[in-house]
């Protein structure tokens, strides 16, 4: 469910889980028992001002997506000790990985260019990845710079939003890969009870569909 849809769906939820990796190997939500005041403020979303877009966090609100987005650009970035390419590959934007990560999130944030052909596959990603994981990244502090680690009002130009577009939908990626999300992920979620483990992630996953709906109808 996605969307309007996903927004009620996402209220209808408990709150977050308390920070830390579950079992499963989720993401870690931070959580200080306000989820009426989350539940509330999910009304407002984007909408669009004479500069840009507009909208409102309450607290629990900003720290669920700066943590989660600031875990993407960790994720993304990787160790920049290992597998540097030399300088000339550096400035070409050249990578040395020729292969899909085997960390599932990362394969999907960064899958082949070539699904049936392993060896174009693997050049086109000697040649794109970098560019791609630095684009993420980027994507992530623009996130972060302009979301108030305490909550409240964030203004965005377009450029800005449109990092915003492409960092939530990073976030809901590896979520969607850490649930297991499918074509029939939305009937399957309507089934998974309030006490669940995956419950809190399956709400994140659907207030974040609603926030990226609401920031599209904003820059329409």
């Amino acid at each position: 469910m996605t969307g309007r849809g996903g927004h009620r769906r996402a209220a209808g939820h408990q709150g977050p889980a308390a920070g830390g990796q579950d079992d499963a190997g989720h993401p870690d939500l931070p959580a200080d028992g306000k989820e009426a005041e989350f539940a509330e403020a999910l009304v407002a979303g984007f909408r669009a001002t004479s500069g840009g877009v507009t909208a409102r966090f309450a607290a629990p609100q900003a720290r669920i997506v700066r943590d989660l987005v600031g875990q993407i650009a960790v994720l993304v970035a990787g160790d920049p000790a290992a597998g540097q390419p030399d300088e000339l590959a550096a400035e070409l934007g050249l990578s040395d990985s020729t292969e899909l990560p085997d960390d599932p999130v990362l394969a999907r944030l960064l899958p082949d260019g070539y699904a049936e052909d392993p060896e174009s596959a693997g050049e086109f990603r000697r040649y794109t990845e970098q560019g791609l994981r630095d684009g993420k990244v980027a994507a992530a502090r623009t996130v972060l710079d302009t979301l108030p680690a305490k909550g409240g009002r964030v203004r965005l130009t377009e450029a800005d939003a449109r990092a915003w577009l492409r960092a939530l939908n990073d976030v809901r990626l590896a979520l969607g890969v850490r649930l297991g999300v499918t074509d029939d992920f939305d009937e399957q979620s309507d089934e998974i009870d309030s006490d669940d483990p995956r419950a809190a992630y399956v709400w994140v996953y659907h207030w974040l569909a609603y926030l990226q709906e609401s920031l599209v109808d904003a820059l329409s």
